[in-house]
């Protein structure tokens, strides 16, 4: 689990997540502003959590950018633990956070994980 915790830290700064574990899971919660269910990607594969997220702005056609330091676009690969899989694994988007739970087994086939919008 220790790879999990550390790929969590090394996802850029503007993302802030959670890791929680129960007896029969894993619980990642990441708070991503500006995404929603449609704009999110999140697959298992490799033993690895892909995320693919991209944030949607919107620039007044009278304005122009002086700073932009909201990223678009979030491309993660996080190392799963050894007991964690994809299968049965579960994911909800609200309000720009997004949960992932993933089940703790054997082996973490590939999977593309379905984001429910609350």
């Amino acid at each position: 689990m220790s790879a999990l915790r550390d790929a969590l830290r090394e996802l850029p700064e503007a993302v802030f997540a959670d890791l929680l574990e129960s007896d029969d899971a894993y619980l990642i919660v990441l708070d991503l502003p500006g995404v929603s269910a449609e704009t999110a990607d999140i697959a298992v594969e490799n033993k690895k959590l892909v995320i693919e997220a991209r944030r949607e702005k919107a620039l007044p056609p009278e304005f122009r950018y002086v700073r932009e330091d909201r990223s678009l676009f979030l491309d993660a690969e996080i190392p799963l633990p050894p007991d964690a899989t994809g299968a049965g694994a579960e994911a909800n988007m609200s309000r720009g956070v997004l949960e992932i739970r993933l089940p703790k087994r054997e082996a973490a086939p590939e999977q593309t994980i379905e984001i429910e919008d609350a």
